[in-house]
């Protein structure tokens, strides 16, 4: 499959769910690991329609939770690319918590998620350049491969430590 460019506008994902009590935890809130798995589905869906091939996850930054999620509201995630290298995809998802009664919207987290496509055999596979429409995708492409050298340069180091 020979690659071609998209921009990142045609795979953004939107994806919202009410939060009902069986996503709560023992404690009231929306389960912590529900909210990441929904984080990891949007950005899938979204690097599977820019790479058009099945997408696993390699690696997921840092998820720090800035507010509780209550249930009753709406839990939004949108995806959208910010970085591609040769078979690698970066996704930045926005999460956010809505209270569709009051209408007010709450930043819960954001987090960088890292998917690799794969061939009809399970290995890596090329996928399409992003194509940089906008200032915003310029400036998001910088620090996504800043990001991305970063995460290689740990990769390595660790492999030097013996982990």
């Amino acid at each position: 499959m020979e690659a071609h460019g998209k921009p990142p506008r045609a795979s953004r994902v939107s994806v919202s769910q009410l939060m009902l009590p069986e996503h709560a935890n023992a404690w009231g809130k929306v389960h912590g690991g529900l909210i990441m798995k929904l984080v990891d589905e949007c950005g899938g869906i979204a690097a599977m329609r820019h790479a058009q091939r099945p997408c696993v996850t390699v690696a997921i930054d840092s998820m720090t939770f800035q507010s509780a999620v209550e249930v009753g509201q709406v839990l939004c995630c949108d995806a959208l690319i910010t970085y591609v290298g040769r078979t690698a995809i970066e996704i930045t998802v926005e999460v956010h918590a809505e209270d569709p009664i009051a209408g007010c919207v709450t930043h819960t987290n954001t987090a960088q998620v890292v998917y690799v496509a794969i061939d009809d055999a399970g290995r890596p596979t090329r996928v399409p350049d992003l194509l940089l429409e906008t200032d915003e995708d310029r400036a998001r492409w910088e620090t996504g491969k800043q990001r991305q050298e970063a995460r290689v340069a740990a990769r390595k180091q660790a492999k030097r430590a013996g982990r």
